[in-house]
């Protein structure tokens, strides 16, 4: 049994956590605590208070309880608003509080992309345009290239969380491009877990969705490979051999 642990802001779209650990089929828990989100904001300002060291400390404890092995912290929004040393800093304190290894969503998205060898990537963000922005940076602080960014303007989590297959579907498609070689959902509110296949028939290339890279972030720290075509090409593909 591999026990992964992740900590998730607030009350939004965590129930694709369960859908996940369904799909993998396999001995592997997700064991999720919930940290206070604070003031529920695509602000910059509220972000930063909603990841800091203490928010994240807290939910620590429990985790531990659960004998998780790894933990992520599944919020994309709440770790680039930090840039790029700054979110690095942010998982080193965190894996100092739990004594274990630690990533973040952010992170994620980055090593699922080196995972299928894309480097040209559009994203469909739900945020408002300067957040979504700042995630475009920090990819592109990563190597990426961002072909297109697309800013739904969503102001809370809570309100993502209502969204439905409908508007997923236009974001994705809104966001695609023809030049990217995959397009990229950077938000854990948005439920995702049961239309990845679905996302990829429609886009003809590969989607990467927040909840879904956190959970492959956890397999990807606890050197667990699991093929789970329900989730998309990340769950399929063999990995790059870098050289």
């Amino acid at each position: 049994m591999t026990a992964l642990g992740f900590l998730y802001p607030g009350h939004s779209a965590e129930d694709d956590y369960p859908r996940v650990e369904q799909l993998l089929a396999s001995d592997i828990r997700l064991d999720v605590v919930h940290t206070d989100i604070g003031e529920d904001a695509h602000r910059v300002d509220a972000l930063l208070r909603m990841g800091s060291a203490d928010r994240l400390a807290t939910g620590v404890e429990e985790l531990r309880r659960t004998g998780a092995e790894a933990v992520v912290w599944a919020c994309t929004s709440g770790s680039f608003v930090y840039g790029w040393e700054g979110a690095h800093d942010q998982v080193r304190s965190l894996a100092q509080a739990a004594g274990m290894p630690a990533s973040s969503t952010s992170f994620a998205f980055v090593h699922a992309m080196r995972e299928l060898g894309v480097r040209r990537v559009a994203v469909g963000a739900t945020y408002p345009d300067d957040v979504a922005d700042l995630f475009a940076a920090f990819l592109r602080a990563a190597g990426a290239e961002v072909v297109a960014v697309r800013g739904a303007g969503v102001v809370t989590a809570g309100e993502v969380a209502t969204w439905e297959e409908k508007e997923l579907f236009a974001l994705a498609r809104e966001a695609d491009h023809a030049g990217a070689e995959a397009v990229l959902l950077p938000d854990t509110a948005l439920h995702t877990a049961s239309h990845l296949p679905a996302l990829e028939e429609a886009l003809g290339k590969p989607v990467l969705t927040a909840n879904q890279v956190t959970v492959w972030e956890g397999l990807r720290l606890t050197d667990r490979r699991v093929h789970a075509p329900a989730l998309g090409t990340l769950f399929t593909r063999e990995p790059i051999v870098q050289v």
